[in-house]
């Protein structure tokens, strides 16, 4: 059962996440005080290869499967990213 559709739909989602997350840092001007926006960057860089090797997953049904283990790599790459940002953007914010 191909859960590319799935991956696809929550890295977007994350995407859109981790890059709000750099937007509000660069705006609020906190991006030069914390790690938490290159953090940001790394996981928006994993959800973008999540979203690119999901929609080639979609798109090439003969390397289907290799695409999406790819996918999954990466998506897992970026959730653990996120949480490492969004954790270290809570502590430096805490200990002010």
């Amino acid at each position: 059962m191909s859960r590319t559709h799935h991956i696809l739909n929550a890295a977007s989602n994350l995407l859109g996440i981790s890059l709000l997350l750099i937007a509000g840092l660069r705006i609020s001007d906190s991006g030069g005080k914390t790690m938490a926006d290159e953090i940001a960057w790394l996981s928006a860089a994993s959800f973008s290869i999540s979203c690119f090797f999901s929609y080639l997953a979609l798109r090439n049904d003969a390397r289907a499967e290799g695409f999406e283990a790819v996918a999954d790599k990466s998506f897992m790459i970026g959730l653990g990213t996120l949480i490492v940002a969004v954790g270290v953007l809570a502590m430096t914010t805490s200990l002010r």
